[in-house]
């Protein structure tokens, strides 16, 4: 674990050095949920603050499957806010932006990225799964519903779509967020580790199936696929 941890770290800061204002043109953001020690609902009034509930926030660009910024937290407005501080960061330019129908994110997209984003929100409204299917099962969705809240964003590109299939490959690749597991982390760095080791082995290590190189590739911020060895020892 001490290991990961190092890793991890060194992963966060090659992610922060090289994905730095970058031009993009369509984004798109999500938040995923896991929990780390045990759920939020089995939680004592003595508990470490870190167990529960912990969401992972994940920007990507649509084009280049770019992880542009991620942030682990909960669902609330300060840890939003955090997250679109760094899609600041990582971006450049004027660009189109759609997340889903989350509050937090109308303020914190207009606080960190207003005057240069057209901004809109895909909302999902679900049916309730059949008795004995919530546990397991997703909700269906019935219909959606779009907002635009910033500028004039295009219809035609308000989607959550690859980001949220970005989400299942988290789920398939990152043990930690298996359900229904003993496999979840015991320890918020930990969990911030592997993170941390995943998305910087998606974005430079992992030829992507869509564009056919790594997303780092596609940006234009890297040249050739790198190795493992190489990421850790940049």
């Amino acid at each position: 674990m001490r290991a990961l941890v190092l890793a991890g770290a060194k992963c966060e800061q090659v992610s922060g050095e090289m994905i730095r204002s970058l031009p993009v043109k369509e984004v798109q953001a999500d938040e995923i949920w896991s929990f780390i020690g045990k759920k939020e609902k089995a939680l004592k009034a003595n508990d470490d603050p870190t167990l529960g509930d912990a969401y992972t926030f994940v920007g990507i660009e649509r084009n280049s499957k770019l992880v542009l910024a991620w942030h682990l937290g909960r669902r609330r407005a300060r840890d939003t806010e955090a997250f679109t501080e760094k899609l600041n960061e990582a971006t450049a330019g004027e660009f189109q932006i759609t997340t889903d129908g989350f509050k937090a994110y109308v303020d914190a997209v207009h606080m960190s990225l207003g005057t240069r984003v057209d901004f809109a929100q895909l909302i999902k409204v679900y049916q309730a799964a059949p008795e004995g299917e919530r546990r397991y099962s997703p909700a269906e969705v019935v219909s959606t519903e779009v907002v635009p809240v910033i500028g004039n964003p295009d219809p035609n590109k308000i989607c959550t779509s690859h980001v949220e299939r970005q989400n299942l490959s988290m789920r398939m690749q990152i043990r930690r967020f298996t359900r229904l597991t003993n496999a979840f982390s015991k320890k918020w760095e930990n969990h911030y580790a592997a993170l941390s080791l995943y998305f910087a082995y998606y974005n430079f290590v992992r030829i992507h199936s869509a564009i056919r190189v790594t997303p780092a590739m596609e940006a234009g911020i890297s040249d050739h696929v790198w190795s493992i060895r190489e990421l850790l020892a940049a």
